[in-house]
């Protein structure tokens, strides 16, 4: 069974990764022709969630397809924006959208740390108690 940390640990990598794409894209507000990116791991982690579309992980070409999920599966992917531009230059970068996103992004992360600190918490008690 995957843990509950495991989850939080993909979560929290795709949260680091998506600080940098953000803070990338910021970098690059002004540079002509710039197409922005992004990070999605939340839908992909409801699909886990639900079960709909990981599957298992193949470790050879010649393996067949098999049913069960696997949770390696389970990684944040970096998209390219780049369909529209809402600027002169062919930029897609909104200085503020990004900052808020930023904002959001850094209280996801912080809760997401509370929630393995409490985890290892937990676990540091029982263990205490089970002497």
């Amino acid at each position: 069974m995957f843990e509950k940390v495991d989850l939080l640990t993909k979560a929290m990598n795709a949260s680091w990764k998506r600080n940098e794409v953000i803070t990338n894209n910021i970098a690059n507000a002004n540079t002509p022709n710039f197409k922005k990116s992004e990070v999605v791991f939340e839908e992909l982690l409801q699909d886990y969630l639900k079960g709909t579309t990981l599957k298992g992980f193949n470790t050879h070409q010649k393996h067949f397809d098999i049913g069960p999920m696997d949770p390696k599966a389970l990684q944040h992917k970096v998209i390219d924006t780049g369909g529209y531009s809402t600027r002169r230059d062919g930029n897609n970068v909104d200085i503020d959208v990004e900052m808020a996103e930023l904002a959001k992004n850094q209280i996801i992360y912080n809760t997401l740390a509370t929630q393995v600190n409490a985890h290892f918490s937990r676990l540091k008690l029982v263990i205490k108690e089970g002497k």
